[in-house]
């Protein structure tokens, strides 16, 4: 790691991090984890330094998705028992960093104030490190997962065509526009059975933010349901090694494709 002097650490304070991205949802289960192990390896292939941070801190699970053991995980750190720098670790195989959560250690909502303020400080000066930071948050709308998404560039909204997914992003968008009105969110419709499924989706969504909150987030993506996702997750391997000229892959490198050339 490079070292991090004091006119870094006062830079990092003061500045709009614009390589921070977060991945959020209303709900669980619309594969928030999947979609953001896979942005990250999107990056890493297009050449990019790229750090994942799951968030999660009570149901982390990026670690059993990608089949790896962190040796020190983000626990540690919030125990005082290793600095951020210290629990990144690895993963050869996509070619980015990886800072691990820790399955039932709890939620970020359960940590000291504290040491949620040095977290947020210090994931702010690690990130300099990187061209990219995508923070996997915890789903639902807590304080904390809002805490960090405002710290983000732009926070992509991850939901599927389930009512129940569709109202809890609804719920997600909502608060956080009441708290910030000029909130980045992007809208990314996972498992759709189509490229027309996933607009009819997002347009449910979009109606419904225009009429209640006077607010239209973007669509950042329509990723469409593939068999190989599901294979990979069981085999604990990332899509873009096994199958990168898949649907979904296209379609997560699509995503990634507006990141890298913004307009």
């Amino acid at each position: 790691m490079i070292p991090l002097d004091r006119q870094t650490m006062a830079a990092a304070e003061t500045s709009v991090p614009s390589n921070l991205f977060a991945v959020a949802s209303g709900k669980g289960g619309v594969g928030k984890t999947w979609f953001s192990t896979t942005l990250a390896h999107t990056l890493a292939i297009s050449g990019k330094r790229a750090l994942l941070f799951d968030g999660d801190l009570g149901l982390a699970n990026v670690d059993v998705q990608l089949g790896i053991t962190p040796r020190r995980d983000l626990s540690t750190f919030l125990s005082g028992q290793a600095t951020l720098a210290d629990t990144v670790m690895r993963y050869d195989e996509g070619g980015f960093d990886i800072i691990a959560g820790r399955s039932g250690s709890g939620s970020l909502a359960q940590v000291a104030p504290s040491r949620l303020a040095a977290l947020r400080s210090d994931l702010r000066i690690l990130g300099n490190q990187y061209d990219y930071v995508v923070l996997d948050m915890g789903a639902g709308i807590e304080r904390t997962v809002r805490a960090f998404t405002s710290q983000a560039r732009a926070c992509f909204v991850v939901t599927t065509d389930e009512p129940t997914a569709i109202t809890d992003a609804y719920a997600f968008i909502k608060v956080t526009t009441l708290e910030r009105p000029h909130s980045d969110l992007r809208i990314v419709v996972n498992m759709a059975n189509s490229v027309r499924e996933g607009e009819k989706t997002y347009g449910v969504l979009l109606k419904a933010c225009r009429e209640f909150l006077k607010f239209e987030p973007e669509l950042a993506g329509i990723v469409r349901r593939d068999a190989h996702v599901r294979e990979c997750i069981r085999k604990q391997t990332s899509l873009l090694t096994r199958y990168p000229n898949s649907e979904a892959a296209d379609d997560i490198q699509s995503i990634a494709s507006k990141l890298l050339t913004p307009s």
